[in-house]
């Protein structure tokens, strides 16, 4: 696995264009396919690589096992109602050790953490609902209870 400075030195030599095809590939052979995002990002290699970059430094950092940081990647998928990003981090769990078992728990704890993420937030602007009939949205907006029209709300 190639350090920092190497990567960065591989990108200077080669060229973005080459390194973010030749990356590419090697996340299609390890993984049986790219991610659409970074195919996408392909046609701009410089973001590919900076994404790429990121992605590594904190992967390569982390203090975490490779099969709990996708775990969590897929975790953020689902709540996030992301379904491709679920797939591929999936994928990914798996390839590196991860039991079905451990994926349909890491799905069942986002779920919860969805569900309670609309509820606090639900129940947040319920309890801020104002007496004097004034709506919180509008306040937020500083529209103060005066509609883009003139009338009143």
């Amino acid at each position: 696995m190639m350090d920092f400075e190497e990567k960065l030195a591989t990108i200077l030599r080669d060229g973005t264009g080459v390194v973010s095809a030749r990356w590419l590939k090697e996340i299609e052979n390890e993984f049986g396919r790219a991610p659409l995002i970074q195919k996408r990002m392909g046609e701009r290699p410089e973001v590919l690589l900076s994404h790429l970059l990121y992605r590594d430094a904190i992967f390569e950092t982390s203090n975490l096992d490779p099969k709990y940081i996708e775990l969590i990647s897929l975790a953020v998928g689902a709540a996030l109602k992301c379904s491709h990003c679920v797939e591929y981090h999936m994928q990914a769990a798996m390839a590196k050790g991860a039991t079905r078992d451990e994926i349909l728990e890491v799905i069942l704890i986002a779920g919860l953490a969805a569900n309670s993420s609309v509820l606090a937030d639900a129940y947040r602007v319920m309890d801020e609902e104002k007496t004097d009939g004034s709506c919180i949205s509008c306040d937020i907006q500083g529209t103060n209870g005066v509609s883009r029209t003139g009338d009143d709300t």
